[in-house]
């Protein structure tokens, strides 16, 4: 177990906020951020691939919540993952495309010692990824409630109206 990793949970919420669905992970992290939650840091990114790893270095738990678009469940499902769940989409990639699987398997070959030792993933499926709008899609925005509950059970809490 690496030392010296802060016991503070960081909450990443990643996304954008002009691109319609692409925007949960930031909401939802807004609405713990509002809770003031003893012992969680949230940080709100608009960053893919590498740029995760400095942010992330230092945790030993990380809770990254965004939009996924599989097209395999309907827009609002949300889904839980860990960093090995996404195994067979790590790859030989440029730097500028690197998805966050294969950007946590760099993390732990080039400084395992900054490395959490859990990260889980929050991923709503989203149904516009591409309009610019401050505005999520009805489905994806009826899951913000659910995904903020998911992320508490996570962080081990039970809050009432989440």
């Amino acid at each position: 177990m690496p030392e010296g990793l802060s016991e503070t949970v960081l909450v990443i919420g990643l996304g954008s906020p002009i691109v319609s669905d692409d925007r949960i992970g930031l909401e939802v992290v807004q609405r713990i951020e509002d809770m003031n939650l003893e012992g969680v840091e949230t940080r709100q990114e608009a960053v893919g691939g590498l740029d995760i790893l400095p942010i992330i270095f230092g945790y030993r738990r990380v809770i990254i919540v965004d939009a996924i678009q599989s097209k395999a469940c309907p827009p609002g499902t949300i889904m839980l993952f860990n960093p090995d769940d996404f195994a067979p989409t790590v790859a030989d990639a440029s730097a500028h495309s690197v998805n966050l699987a294969t950007a946590m398997a760099l993390g732990r070959q080039i400084e395992p010692d900054l490395m959490p030792d859990q990260v889980r993933f929050v991923a709503i499926e989203a149904e516009d990824l591409l309009t610019v709008s401050e505005e999520m899609t009805p489905a994806v925005e009826a899951a913000v409630p659910e995904a903020v509950s998911e992320v508490l059970r996570l962080l081990g809490l039970e809050v009432e109206g989440a």
